[in-house]
């Protein structure tokens, strides 16, 4: 393959011809309103060694290759490079908390290995792609996170990253619009299960996740040899890691069992992150980290962008958890929320997109959930939300409550969940609270 000893001279990709270290190879990719075939020259002019393009007008001279689909040459780049070296990987999807248990787990796998691991949430048909092609030899082990919201991309990024051992964080309402229903959504998310069980190894899974152990036995994991099962209990069990919450107010504490048992004091906020918490004990447990390296990886973590974070400011603590919002993640935040002994707690929610025609009911079903608790303030952003049959205090858009904040400065000592779909913006609001 002529590309790949190129890559091999030159390996580093890039995407934009804004942005092309020296030697690298351009990648002209077609966006909804773009065509990069029309860049490659000045990304040639700025330093890139070659420029792959499709459409031969744009290729002049040895510079440029010419190949029938960029998209499709960059993905089979990338899973012939991944299958040269034999690395070994690990794939993960799923609807909540993929990009945390992916922070979790490369923390603990880094303790013992040389670990590549998804950087962001590059985790689409261009990310995953990109992420492999960062692969060296001396890189012992990959973490790769996997996202989609139409059905097949799952199969079709797996396909791409060859995964040996695979993880599905959880299932729940998101992305309904391209997925049709939350069969959609498992369906989906299973195709990783149905990849592992066809050409990998094998399995961790949530053994108390009613929907996961649906999904392994219908991929054809019939029988428990290849699945690595852990589960939040109480008690201690043999041939599984198990955990339970110590506390959550407001970091989690957990208690955790392998072969012996050890607490971890995390700087994740939310009781629903401790299934998350226990994968990353389980995987590193499979792969030889020790319990005290396990505790050290976790314990070091950090959230960032917007992902069940603690942000204490001069007037208020913020619970930040804006980055995406889904009908199952908001609920568990609520919970978790109503659930914490704090006092002067405040709810601001932003609208969940991508519900299709099950917006109304889905956000009419977290007004109703919000009665259960005693909020002291809640306030809700955006058309969505304010559809709703409430009594609450309601804005169309972030700039419209933002106008609000900076005007009456009446949210102070209070405990504030910030919780919302990336659309609505809502980290607009933080500077002022």
């Amino acid at each position: 393959m002529k590309l790949y000893q190129l890559f091999l001279q030159h390996p580093v990709i890039c995407t934009d011809s804004r942005n092309c270290p020296e030697g690298s190879i351009f990648f002209a990719l077609k966006g909804d309103n773009f065509n990069a075939n029309t860049f490659a020259a000045k990304a040639i002019e700025n330093g890139c060694a070659y420029a792959v393009v499709d459409d031969k007008q744009y290729a002049p001279d040895e510079r440029y290759i010419l190949v029938d689909d960029v998209l499709d040459a960059l993905q089979q780049l990338a899973r012939h490079h991944r299958k040269q070296l034999g690395t070994t990987i690990i794939g993960i999807t799923g609807t909540n908390g993929k990009t945390t248990t992916k922070e979790l787990i490369a923390s603990v796998l880094k303790e013992k290995y040389n670990l590549l691991y998804t950087q962001g949430n590059l985790n689409n048909h261009i990310g995953v792609p990109l992420t492999l092609l960062q692969l060296k030899a001396e890189h012992e082990m990959a973490v790769v996170e996997m996202g989609a919201n139409h059905p097949g991309e799952i199969r079709q990024l797996a396909a791409i990253a060859c995964p040996d051992f695979g993880i599905i964080t959880n299932v729940g309402k998101a992305h309904l619009e391209g997925f049709g229903s939350f069969d959609g959504v498992k369906s989906t998310k299973a195709e990783l299960y149905e990849n592992i069980f066809a050409h990998g190894s094998k399995v961790f899974i949530n053994e108390g996740n009613e929907h996961l152990q649906e999904m392994v036995k219908r991929s054809g994991f019939v029988t428990n040899e290849r699945l690595i099962p852990y589960l939040l209990s109480d008690k201690k069990e043999t041939n599984k890691i198990t955990g339970k919450v110590k506390s959550c107010s407001p970091y989690l504490n957990m208690i955790c069992n392998t072969d012996d048992e050890f607490e971890i004091n995390t700087q994740l906020i939310g009781v629903y992150n401790a299934e998350n918490v226990l994968a990353a004990v389980t995987i590193g447990n499979y792969f030889g980290v020790s319990n005290l390296s396990i505790k050290a990886g976790l314990e070091k973590y950090s959230p960032q962008n917007n992902r069940s974070q603690l942000t204490i400011t001069d007037k208020n603590k913020l619970v930040v958890d804006a980055y995406n919002a889904n009908p199952t993640s908001m609920r568990a935040a609520i919970i978790n929320f109503g659930q914490m002994d704090v006092q002067h707690k405040v709810l601001i929610l932003g609208d969940m997109f991508e519900l299709g025609d099950q917006s109304e009911s889905e956000h009419q079903q977290i007004i109703d959930l919000l009665g259960k608790y005693e909020f002291e303030r809640v306030i809700l952003v955006g058309a969505r939300f304010a559809a709703t049959q409430n009594t609450y205090e309601c804005y169309q858009n972030a700039d419209e409550l933002l106008a609000y904040l900076q005007t009456n400065k009446d949210i102070n000592n209070s405990y504030v969940l910030i919780k919302g779909s990336r659309g609505i913006k809502l980290e607009k609001i933080l500077a002022d609270l």
